[in-house]
């Protein structure tokens, strides 16, 4: 099958899911070259349609497309949330085998993402008329055969580093201005803290992202910014005209903050524009050890080698320190 006639049969169509799902991948499958699931496996042990697994949650569910040790596939109909069938495809995930790459598909478009442990998730994302192009082709392709061509570069921990650096470098600066110790410490775990909290949606439509941008403009009304989001962490309320949730815990318990300079603020930015989802939460409380005695700094990068000792020592004290009142579940 040619990309054009491929293109051209899936514009026009219009059936539902299920009558359409598997035809539709084994269109794929002769587009690209590849054998289709009872081709290359007419047992079904290792790459089949319908896969039965069973949900995280409780209950039964089938992947629509499974192959062992490459990917688990999800079709939808035409215009489906995709976000919401990506959430029921990872119910599934660990049922399956954990596959490295989670594929969903409303057969005019197609998202992958990326599964494999103590790496960062990347999500490659097209349309059916991408299709045309050979590039676009072939990461398909390395879906069925080749898996490890999209395997991301760059480890959940090495993220998490650069995320620890960016802080560790604030946390210095607002020490040589002769912050005190835990005021420091404090601060720079608020800061770590609403990032996380905005990638899950507890501080919505990034809105601690959005206060940064406005403070590089005006780097001197930083801290007044901070304590008017603080302030409503703290008890819940409005910032401006946007609602915010109370947040429990020690970490809010006033709107104190500290004035941050022009670099200061695009570190901070540029921290914020990292996936939190994939940064491991044991960093606040390396940092606020960090931040208590910034003689250790040069510590950090030995101290993030060893990311299980970090998670025994930290993550329960990073989340006990503020929660939301509403559920937080941390990545």
């Amino acid at each position: 099958m040619t990309p054009g006639a491929f293109i051209a049969k899936w514009r026009a169509a219009e059936l539902k899911e299920r009558s359409a799902a598997q035809e539709h991948f084994i269109d794929l499958c002769r587009l690209l070259g590849e054998p289709t699931p009872a081709e290359a496996d007419p047992a079904g042990e290792r790459y089949c349609f319908e896969r039965g697994a069973r949900k995280d949650s409780g209950g039964d569910g089938w992947a629509d497309v499974w192959k062992r040790h490459c990917f688990a596939w999800e079709y939808k109909g035409r215009r489906a949330n995709l976000d919401a069938a990506f959430d029921q495809l990872r119910q599934y995930a660990l049922a399956l085998e954990n596959p490295p790459l989670l594929i969903v598909s409303d057969m005019a478009r197609f998202r992958i993402r990326t599964n494999w442990t103590n790496s960062v998730s990347e999500t490659h994302e097209f349309t059916l008329d991408d299709l045309a192009d050979a590039a676009v082709r072939d990461k398909l392709k390395w879906v069925m055969s080749e898996p490890a061509r999209l395997r991301p570069g760059e480890s959940r921990q090495a993220l998490t580093e650069r995320a620890a650096a960016a802080f560790a470098s604030l946390a210095q600066a607002l020490r040589e201005r002769e912050h005190a110790p835990r005021a420091v410490a404090h601060f720079v775990n608020r800061l770590v803290f609403c990032m996380f909290a905005e990638d899950v949606g507890l501080l919505p439509d990034r809105m601690f992202t959005r206060m940064l941008e406005q403070a590089r403009l005006r780097p001197g009304e930083f801290a007044g910014m901070a304590r008017a989001l603080f302030g409503a962490m703290a008890a819940g309320g409005l910032v401006g005209f946007e609602p915010v949730e109370r947040f429990n815990g020690g970490l809010f318990d006033d709107d104190a903050a500290l004035p941050l300079q022009r670099a200061e603020i695009e570190t901070a930015l540029a921290a914020a524009a990292l996936d939190w989802s994939e940064i491991d939460p044991s960093i606040p409380g390396t940092l606020f050890e960090r931040g208590l005695d910034p003689d250790k700094r040069s510590q950090l990068g030995a101290h993030y080698t060893d990311r299980d000792k970090i998670m025994q020592k930290s993550a329960s004290e990073f989340m006990s320190q503020g929660v939301a009142s509403k559920p937080l579940n941390p990545p």
